[in-house]
Order: C-alpha cells, then sequence, then structure tokens
C-alpha cells in the first residue's frame, strides 16, 4: 500500500501513524532498536500491512494485469493505484472529509524533527503539492507515477502505466474493494492486539 493507505491504517494514534509513515524510510531490524516503543510499533504495522498485502491472491490479480510490462514494478504501481480507489471513495472507509484528514496528517509529520533524512526531504514535496488529496484525481496519479519513474534506477516505465489504470479501471476498482476490507481487518486485529485506538469506519 502507498502513503494513503498507511496514513489512514494507522488508526488515531499519532506515534503508530508517525512510524508506518516512515516504515518504507526504515530498513533491517537494527533500525528499530532506538526508536520509541509506538513509533516501533508503527513501523512494524507498516510491515504487517506490506506483508498481508503482498501475499494475498486478489492483489496478485492486479499484479499479474501489469507484470508483463512492468514486471517487478507492477506491486509498486498497484498500490498507488489502490490509493487512488482509496482517495476517490473516501466516504465509504473514514468519517472525517479527506482533506480534514490530510491536513492532520501533514501536521503531524512536519512536528516530527527526528524523521529519517529521505523522508524529511520529501514531506515538503508532499505537503505543497498536497499528494493525499490529489490521489483523488487520474492526473494525480499520473503524477506520482511520473514522480516514482523518474526516481527508478531503470527505465520502469512506471509513467505509462496511467495508461493501463484507464484501460482496466472497474477491474482494478473491483478488487480493491474486495482486498481493503480484508486489510482494515488484519490492521485492527493488530492494533487490538497491543491496546492501541482501532480504525473507525463510518457504520
Amino acid at each position: 500500500m502507498n502513503f494513503l493507505a498507511h496514513l489512514y491504517l494507522s488508526g488515531s494514534d499519532e506515534d503508530i501513524m508517525v512510524g508506518n509513515f516512515a516504515g518504507d524510510f526504515i530498513k533491517g531490524r537494527q533500525a528499530l532498536l532506538h526508536l520509541p516503543p509506538k513509533i516501533k510499533l508503527g513501523v512494524e504495522l507498516h510491515r504487517h500491512i506490506d506483508e498481508f498485502t503482498d501475499k494475498h491472491a486478489i492483489v496478485d490479480e492486479s499484479k499479474r494485469r501489469l507484470r508483463p510490462k512492468y514486471r517487478h514494478y507492477a506491486g509498486i504501481i498497484v498500490d498507488i493505484f489502490y490509493d487512488h480507489y482509496l482517495a476517490k471513495n473516501w466516504h465509504t472507509y473514514a468519517n472525517k472529509l479527506l482533506p480534514d484528514f490530510a491536513d492532520h496528517c501533514y501536521q503531524i509529520l512536519e512536528s516530527r524533527k527526528d524523521l529519517p533524512k529521505e523522508m524529511s526531504f520529501m514531506l515538503p514535496y508532499m505537503i505543497k503539492g498536497n499528494w493525499l488529496v490529489n490521489y483523488t484525481f487520474l492526473q494525480g496519479i499520473e503524477r506520482a507515477l511520473k514522480g516514482m519513474s523518474n526516481r527508478t534506477k531503470y527505465d520502469s516505465k512506471m509513467n505509462e502505466s496511467i495508461i493501463d489504470l484507464q484501460d482496466h479501471y472497474n477491474a482494478f476498482k473491483k478488487e480493491f474493494e474486495t482486498f481493503f476490507p480484508e486489510l482494515i481487518g488484519t490492521c485492527n486485529q493488530f492494533l487490538n492486539e497491543h491496546q492501541l485506538p482501532q480504525i473507525k469506519t463510518p457504520s
């Protein structure tokens, strides 16, 4: 999953949110040793989300559609596609409006001075471009894909995958809508086991 999903799946605890968001920038077990306990749990939640997602049969259906052209980048592309469907159908999953949620997340992340360097470098661009809200729009997803493509060492062609999203829009949407409630369920189980606030979905 990508940035919006990781933030959403953190529940309401701010330290869990920061750790979950920072998960991609914190590598290995050694890096966890000196983190505050809840930040560490947030990173562990991030890794739980990634493992659950990577092994899920429905997500694999989405990736198989992309693998012939994009190979091992297919998973990264699907993560970004799924953030689009989460943003586009935000009212289905959250009680707070997406712009309000995004502003809340930006404020929390901006207030932390001990973030990983790569994350601190990226954050101002994320806020200026309001990535979390702009995932709602195909233009926002196209910009995200182009940015990812520019940062890859090899020619990933991820910038071209917006065409695949448009061509198979309903298929990807159906797969996301089937998969995401299961992901919410496993995250709530993780949060509950650690006595943390769970994800609240509209009743």
